[in-house]
């Protein structure tokens, strides 16, 4: 190719894993470093959402000790990112050939690059991959570079699907034992690999291979020998095993202060460092799952023993910090998001990234996740249990999607699971007996559900995708569709399934027989997405936002006829996510794909009111129960916002942050309960009154191994008990009515 967008590419500066960066030069013949994503990760929708993040990301870091962003299309049939070119030898192009730095260069370059990390942590920015070939080396002193595309360069060190984040001698050991709670204290110990570097030539932990390195890391003490005598103390805590011992940037400058470099002028303003979280690796009804388009502690918090100030690495109250503090958080955790690398020999082997995308029907929304089954064995005893595998073609590693159907009209209660290798298994909710189980190659987890009597499952292979029935007393399978020529997903509204046409047009089934109720084209509709049905409107609502995002149309549609409702063209890039009380509740989000806002539509008087968020939020998942949204974003921000305030403007109820990085969809009920999953295993259970956190399960991990998936599936929810499934392949039931004993 010989042009990003308007500039011309003129020479190849490198090349890594994941995208090419060029010299280029603009119209006025401004020299820039373009990089430009490889093919293959064009293609991936994911990949795409995550690259604009980066991008927005990127533009928040100031060009004082950055190369500042000019310009991106992450939107481009090659998605890349232009910054300003920046002349000067890397790091470890100086270092190998002209040696060790002189000690008084040394210095210079340790309060250089600690002020760089001082400004990319106040944007909320951690980079993750500091490293000699990373800092460019100017007369303004050094730039910090490369923190907009991961890419495996360093090392041949790869996961099963040759992801990598990170360069094992400059990575901390958080990024190999638990690579999702990774905060700023990890750039400070790459800081400290580094200045070992550039003092010596060769890092702290050295070997030809990157997993005794690896071992080194974790394990081992560093070697500091020919650092200058008075920086080994200040390298020795930056390369502290444990993050919460490791000075911040401002406290690396402080002991910096002259006369141990010439900057006379310099006196660094001090400041509380960026929070770390504790990152665990990573059906509601009323859910909205991110955009449009991964262990920690075990025990329940007491409330009434957790102080105002909580330190790093406990589980706590909501948070009390400042929006403007908050955001920047939440950016940081937005960015390490990147697929980790791992060290399968010394630290946990994590499993293969497989993508939950396409069909699932995952965002069914309801006026009460609990249903009419409000009575049925709530009062009963109900003893926990776990059931190992939901099939002998189960295959363990994956967690499986389950739903809860409670009893209607004499039918009995229903728990439906699936997941990889098994399409469909019914369960019985009051012991986990597999009752049945219908295998087949299954390449991602679905959440199956009760529809028109029957039970619906996905099934998605190389070849394609194809709904199934089956009969819910003896799994037989009733009839089935090849989902070949639909896009947008399976949307199940009561007893029909709607799809959408790949030329737009709209067919409804009818869910027990399989046959067609209706076809039609929805008015002023071209490509319209249902990703909510409403049993209290009996309305499924599809969405399609205009070209350039700025208004959103959304119709109401009666799923058994066809007819709508009615329609309505709302300002902003909109995605409904629930209805209560004669409202619609619509997530919002911004250019960067930031959730920004929740919208609540009055259908009876039309009053339309945007309640934005205190901060923007990475891939919320939003819930709502009475007025209040709960958000739930990447990274394991949870906030409750009242809407129902006058004027527009919300304060949060409360504010928490959990320890899971990546988590299902969050499923409020009554009685004060918000329920998710993490990546681990682990369900969660936040008492919705104050946001506390009251309850969590122990982890389930397969032999240490953690499957990473695009989506996480919810927990199922029934009167006095929650389902949920694991990584290691079970399926299990827990007491609703007391987390603590988890």
């Amino acid at each position: 190719m010989e042009y990003a967008g308007s500039y011309r590419l003129e020479a190849c500066l490198g090349s890594g894993g994941m995208g090419v960066v060029h010299l280029a030069r603009s119209a006025s013949g401004l020299r820039l470093a373009v990089k430009v994503v490889h093919q293959q990760y064009a293609a991936d929708p994911e990949f795409r959402a995550r690259f604009r993040q980066e991008v927005a990301a990127a533009r928040r870091v100031s060009g004082a000790f950055t190369a500042p962003v000019v310009d991106a299309d992450p939107d481009a049939d090659r998605p890349w990112m232009a910054t300003s070119y920046i002349p000067g030898p890397t790091l470890a192009e100086q270092v190998k050939n002209n040696g060790p730095m002189a000690p008084a260069e040394l210095r210079r370059l340790t309060a250089g690059l600690a002020e760089a990390l001082r400004d990319i942590h106040r944007a909320g920015v951690v980079h993750r991959d500091l490293k000699p070939g990373n800092v460019l080396l100017t007369d303004n002193g050094p730039k910090v570079i490369d923190f907009g595309i991961s890419r495996p360069v360093d090392s041949d060190l790869r996961t099963e699907t040759g992801k990598l984040i990170g360069s094992p001698p400059y990575m901390a050991p958080e990024q190999f034992q638990r690579p999702r709670e990774v905060g700023p204290a990890a750039d400070v110990f790459a800081l400290g690999s580094l200045l070992v570097h550039a003092a010596t030539g060769r890092g702290p932990f050295d070997s030809d291979s990157p997993y005794i390195v690896a071992y080194q890391v974790v394990h081992d003490e560093a070697d500091l020998v020919g650092l200058p005598a008075d920086l080994v103390p200040l390298v020795g805590r930056c390369l502290a095993k444990d993050p919460e011992k490791r000075p911040t940037p401002d406290e690396i400058m402080s002991e910096l202060r002259p006369p141990s470099y010439e900057a006379d002028a310099f006196i660094p303003a001090q400041r509380r460092s960026l929070e770390r979280p504790l990152i665990t690796p990573a059906g509601e009804q009323h859910t909205h799952v991110g955009a449009n388009s991964p262990s920690g502690s075990r025990h329940a918090t007491n409330p009434a023993a957790v102080p105002e100030a909580v330190p790093a690495g406990a589980p706590g109250p909501a948070s009390k910090r400042d929006p403007a503090e908050r955001k920047a958080t939440a950016g940081h955790r937005q960015r390490a998001k990147w697929p980790a690398l791992a060290v399968g020999v010394v630290v946990l082997v994590y499993g293969g990234l497989w993508a939950a995308q396409g069909f699932g029907d995952t965002r069914t929304s309801t006026a009460d996740p609990v249903g009419s089954g409000a009575g049925e064995a709530a009062g009963a005893a109900f003893e926990p249990w776990r059931a190992p595998s939901i099939g002998d073609a189960a295959e363990p590693g994956v967690a499986p999607a389950c739903s809860y159907a409670p009893s209607l009209s004499g039918v009995s209660a229903t728990l439906v699971c699936s997941t990889r290798g098994v399409a469909a298994a019914r369960l019985d909710p009051a012991d986990g007996r597999v009752i049945w189980s219908r295998g087949a190659a299954v390449d991602g987890t679905r959440v199956p559900v009760v529809s028109g009597g029957l039970v619906h499952a996905v099934l998605t292979t190389a070849k394609g995708a194809r709904l199934r029935a089956y009969d819910k007393d003896d799994g037989a399978e009733v009839w089935s569709k090849d989902l070949a020529g639909y896009r947008g997903g399976v949307r199940h509204a009561d007893d029909t399934v709607l799809l959408v046409n790949d030329d737009g047009r709209v067919e409804a089934l009818n869910s027990a027989t399989g046959r067609t109720r209706w076809e039609r084209r929805l008015p002023g509709h071209t490509d319209p997405v249902f990703s909510l049905h409403s049993p209290a409107t009996g309305h499924s609502y599809a969405a399609e936002q205009s070209g350039d995002g700025r208004t959103t149309l959304v119709s109401a549609v009666e799923p058994k006829t066809g007819e709508v409702a009615w329609q309505h063209r709302l300002d902003g890039y909109l995605t409904p996510v629930a209805t209560e009380r004669g409202v619609l509740f619509l997530s919002s989000l911004d250019q960067d794909s930031m959730t920004d806002a929740v919208v609540r539509y009055d259908t009876a008087s039309g009053d339309v009111r945007r309640v934005p968020l205190p901060y923007d939020m990475p891939q919320a998942q939003v819930a709502v129960r009475d007025g209040t949204a709960y958000l739930l974003a990447r990274g394991g921000t949870l906030l409750a916002l009242d809407t129902t305030r006058p004027g527009g403007n919300a304060e949060p109820r409360w504010e928490l942050e959990t320890d899971v990085a990546r988590s299902s969809p969050p499923v409020v009920t009554a009685g004060d309960r918000l329920y998710f999953s993490a990546a681990d295993g682990q369900l969660i259970t936040v008492d919705t009154a104050d946001g506390t956190l009251i309850g969590r399960t122990a982890p389930r991990l397969l032999s240490g191994k953690l499957a990473y998936m695009a989506s996480l599936p919810a927990p199922a929810v029934a009167p006095g008990r929650v389902y949920a499934g694991a990584p290691d392949g079970s399926v299990f039931g827990v007491d609703s009515e007391d987390p603590g004993t988890w």
